[in-house]
């Protein structure tokens, strides 16, 4: 093709991919269920009922999360502690103005990606800010709610270096996408 670029031709390649995929998954597993004569239908409304269940028993944990989270953007506390850690900031060259989603990405992604939509708004998707962001939110977890609704559904008691892990893995996110934020812009 000329004038499409090699970029262009695997964006295109992606989009006819992801056009496919899901029925070519939905065909392979009704045909999977045919050959090996499971009824794929009641396979279906046993995984669908203990989905339901699972949602039933983390709903608790969910709510309490996301009102947390929406008390603590609403009072004013996050631009309070952006505000407060702002010199630590600056030491490390980091913009205080990315605290709050630092913070807020370890509770609730949702809640994060309103925190990055203010960003996009105030300074816009391509700016220093909005690029590291972007990378960060990328490249990190939402850790609390993760460990507590994935180890409470599991039955999980003992975390062992979970927490430790997770919270090592979001500092080496953060701190990536200011190096990566840097380097290629």
């Amino acid at each position: 093709m000329e004038g499409v670029s090699k970029e262009e031709d695997t964006m295109n390649f992606i989009i006819y991919l992801s056009d496919y995929i899901i029925p070519f998954l939905i065909f392979y597993i009704v045909g999977f269920g045919l050959l090996t004569k499971t009824n794929i239908y009641d396979e279906f409304i046993k995984g669908a009922k203990e989905g339901f269940r699972v949602v039933l028993d983390i709903m608790p944990t969910l709510i309490g999360l996301m009102v947390g989270v929406g008390v603590l953007r609403a009072s004013g506390a996050l631009d309070l502690l952006s505000d407060l850690l702002k010199p630590i900031t600056e030491l490390l060259h980091f913009p205080s103005e990315l605290v709050p989603v630092a913070l807020v990405k370890m509770f609730s992604s949702s809640a994060a990606t309103s925190l990055v939509s203010d960003i996009f708004k105030q300074y816009g998707p391509d700016s220093y800010l909005g690029r590291i962001v972007s990378i960060m939110m990328s490249c990190t977890e939402t850790i609390f709610y993760t460990m507590s609704v994935y180890f409470m559904a599991a039955g999980v008691k003992k975390t062992r270096y979970t927490l430790a892990g997770a919270l090592v893995s979001t500092l080496v996110g953060i701190v990536m996408s200011v190096v990566l934020t840097n380097l290629v812009f």
